[in-house]
């Protein structure tokens, strides 16, 4: 998925949560050849080849994730998307070159995008794509969703006490000893997590600089084009997932869509950074 996981735990048992460790990032790799646009044959790419006004079958994990992020860009109004992959591959491109792309090559991805053209059916767990080669994107939401799953896997294991990251996701289960909670810090900002998680998104790390402006990674699916508000919102959330879904959206929305991030995820708080 692109990043980095990174696992702590506490234990008195050092070579049981090795062994626990490994399973966590065994399932990072399986989720990693699910959820990733960065491999040709995975499973989310090849659900893009084949789904075009056809109902295709998916497994648990990459129709969990399509589900959630669905119903992120409705409570978002579209903020959110996973159908911006034709721009965000556009976009990956212009950094590595350092030149942005055309406005006209722009307006081209961005009319091949929209997560109205995206379809579940629960009951048979199949997602069906609207329109010829749209291309989904979970980048935003996936590494998020491994978190969660790698935090299950080391608790199925015998160690609540855990903390997994992947780059801006921090995903923690119970209390460290003698603690209440996990200390995090954004920014200037310290936080104290317990069975919760944060993740952060901006323009920190990933951007291209042109004219003087700096680009972000993160783009307006109303333009096609990489914000340049310079912001970094933090999301606390119950899970991962939600919390990484909506760190982007609130890029996007800004402080005004903090109502809407508390109208629709029980006990998430957001934190706005310049």
């Amino acid at each position: 998925m692109g990043t980095l996981f990174r696992i702590v735990v506490y234990t008195q048992n050092e070579t049981a949560a090795r062994v626990a460790m490994g399973q966590a990032f065994q399932r990072a790799a399986q989720l990693d050849q699910t959820l990733s646009d960065y491999k040709p044959d995975s499973e989310l790419n090849t659900l893009c080849r084949t789904a075009y006004l056809k109902p295709v079958k998916v497994s648990d994990d990459l129709f969990r994730v399509v589900a959630a992020s669905l119903r992120i860009a409705r409570q978002t109004n579209g903020a959110f998307d996973i159908t911006l992959g034709p721009l965000t591959h556009q976009w990956r491109e212009a950094r590595k070159v350092g030149q942005l792309p055309s406005r006209i090559d722009v307006e081209q991805a961005r009319q091949r995008t929209s997560y109205k053209k995206v379809q579940i059916n629960r009951k048979h767990q199949t997602i069906q794509l609207m329109q010829e080669n749209l291309q989904l994107d979970l980048g935003g939401i996936a590494k998020g969703y491994a978190a969660d799953q790698m935090l299950e896997a080391l608790v199925a294991a015998g160690f609540p006490r855990a903390l997994v990251a992947a780059s801006g996701d921090i995903r923690v289960g119970d209390a460290p000893p003698g603690r209440a909670g996990w200390n995090v810090q954004l920014h200037q900002q310290t936080v104290e997590l317990r069975n919760q998680a944060v993740s952060t998104a901006g323009p920190a790390e990933q951007y291209l600089e042109a004219g003087g402006i700096r680009y972000s990674h993160i783009l307006d699916p109303s333009t096609g084009i990489g914000l340049t508000n310079g912001l970094t919102v933090s999301v606390v959330a119950p899970s991962g997932m939600l919390a990484d879904g909506w760190d982007t959206a609130l890029c996007v929305l800004g402080e005004a869509g903090k109502n809407r991030l508390v109208r629709h995820v029980a006990a998430g708080r957001a934190y706005f950074f310049k």
